[in-house]
């Protein structure tokens, strides 16, 4: 009886230790994959950031209206291009786990396509965002310059409808190097190009959104060019055809939700910038809110590189019927989203009295930030987190129960905070910024408590009933 109680211990104690090494090699696969991705993400983000910065050097009457028009774009365009091909993750992750590597080039056509078809009607806002911004009640001379700069973002709107499909297919399969090589080199290459069209031609804060059109196509170009012609492709590179409208059902019923679910928290933040809008100083309120928004989403990068690579392991996972490696994935990925915010944070914090200077030169402004950095440190943390369980929404498929949770917690909970403490109590944007943390707090705990309770055998048996439909027959690796 001893000897076998002693067995059982030895059993216990050596289960511990796999499911330790389990969990080491699958953080070497998180920061694998979620490495490259951060430098990714944060050399295309930087796009529209050194750009802003650039213009910043203009002066204020430049500075607010290319924030605004950025922030614009990124609400009727960026965010619903980005969302709908996040459905990508779900549907083409779990067929690469699956085998099934046709199927993910042939809903990667699909995205593209209908990605392409959705920027022609918003095009029509883009073209009339002038009009529609005096309607709102923003300062014209502000309306003006910011509907003029948007118009000239146009072009780079569809080049993004083409680059993030590109992104989401080389994603799934850890093709990372290619997209590592051409973010980092156009990245390079729009630091010296908008420098030149704002400074040596007439053009001014226009010139800097004629270099994001010129440097979003350059990067969408080489990453259709690598996949249609390099070998790394090849067993996911698929015809093109007229079998790319018979997903197109099966990709807006992931897109749809993951749109949603992105966008309501991406609005969330946008619409701040535009409340600031109508504060006594608009121009000092909606740069110095630019400024704290462009600091989040920069350092978002980070936190959506790990998202992304718990994306893909989940849903490779699941899709090849590997409930564990999931879970553990899970865990790998919360763990480092843990640590990566803790050291953000903290340097954002050491640094706050001079990374406003990085925007502008005026004192104003940069006092203004250094008042905020407190608080933007606070929403570093809370974003890495959720940006993190975000990924993991998408890569199990339930993006759905995302969107209901970010129309609570920023809609019905947030915002309405933001207003009621930066105009009833007329903190202005300090009140706006408290009220979205707020907002994001709640987010964060529910999606907390929803990635805790999910049932991973069950996730598993439900990806591989979606793919194989009738054909599933049980898989041993469930059991």
């Amino acid at each position: 009886m001893e000897e076998s109680l002693l067995a059982k211990e030895r059993e216990e104690r050596e289960k511990v230790r796999i499911r330790w090494d389990d969990f080491i090699e699958e953080m070497k696969r998180i920061c694998q994959i979620g490495g490259p991705m951060m430098a990714v993400v944060s050399s295309q983000y930087l796009l529209q950031v050194v750009s802003t910065m650039i213009v910043g050097h203009l002066g204020e009457l430049y500075l607010s209206p290319t924030s605004l028009a950025i922030s614009l774009a990124g609400v009727t365009g960026s965010s619903l291009l980005m969302g709908m091909a996040s459905g990508l993750e779900t549907i083409c992750g779990q067929a690469y786990g699956a085998k099934q590597y046709q199927k993910v080039g042939m809903l990667t056509y699909t995205a593209m396509f209908s990605l392409i078809c959705c920027c022609v009607p918003l095009t029509f806002l883009w073209i009339n965002m002038e009009k529609i911004l005096v309607f709102t009640g923003q300062d014209p001379l502000i309306a003006h310059e910011a509907g003029k700069f948007i118009i000239w973002l146009v072009p780079a709107f569809f080049a993004y409808a083409i680059l993030q499909p590109l992104v989401r297919f080389y994603l799934i399969q850890s093709l990372l190097l290619p997209m590592l090589i051409s973010s980092c080199v156009t990245l390079c290459i729009h630091v010296v190009l908008c420098w030149a069209l704002v400074f040596n031609t007439r053009l001014k804060n226009v010139g800097a959104a004629l270099a994001m059109d010129i440097s979003i196509w350059s990067n969408a170009i080489f990453l259709g060019l690598y996949m249609r012609y390099s070998s790394a492709c090849a067993k996911t590179r698929a015809p093109i055809s007229m079998e790319l409208f018979k997903g197109t059902w099966e990709f807006f019923r992931f897109a749809i939700p993951s749109t949603l679910m992105i966008c309501l928290e991406w609005w969330s933040f946008e619409l701040l910038v535009l409340l600031s809008g109508l504060f006594p100083n608009p121009q000092l309120e909606t740069s110095v809110l630019s400024i704290c928004h462009n600091t989040i989403a920069t350092f978002y990068s980070f936190p959506f590189g790990i998202g992304a690579a718990a994306s893909t392991r989940v849903s490779n996972e699941l899709g090849a019927g590997n409930p564990h490696a999931a879970r553990v994935a899970v865990l790998a990925a919360m763990s480092m989203a843990v640590v990566e915010t803790s050291i953000v944070s903290t340097t954002l914090f050491a640094c706050r009295h001079v990374y406003g200077y990085v925007f502008s030169n005026e004192k104003e402004v940069i006092d203004y930030v250094t008042i905020m950095a407190p608080l933007v440190c606070i929403s570093v943390v809370l974003d890495g987190i959720q940006g993190v369980l975000t990924g993991i929404a998408r890569g199990c498929g339930w993006q759905h129960l995302g969107v209901y949770v970010n129309l609570g917690a920023y809609y019905l909970c947030g915002i309405p905070f933001a207003v009621l403490l930066g105009f009833w109590v007329q903190m202005r944007g300090k009140g706006l910024w408290i009220g979205i943390q707020v907002g994001c707090f709640i987010q964060t705990a529910l999606l907390s408590i929803i990635t805790s309770c999910i049932n991973w055998e069950q996730q598993a048996i439900s990806a591989r009933k979606r793919l194989f439909e009738n054909q599933f027959s049980g898989d041993n690796r469930l059991v």
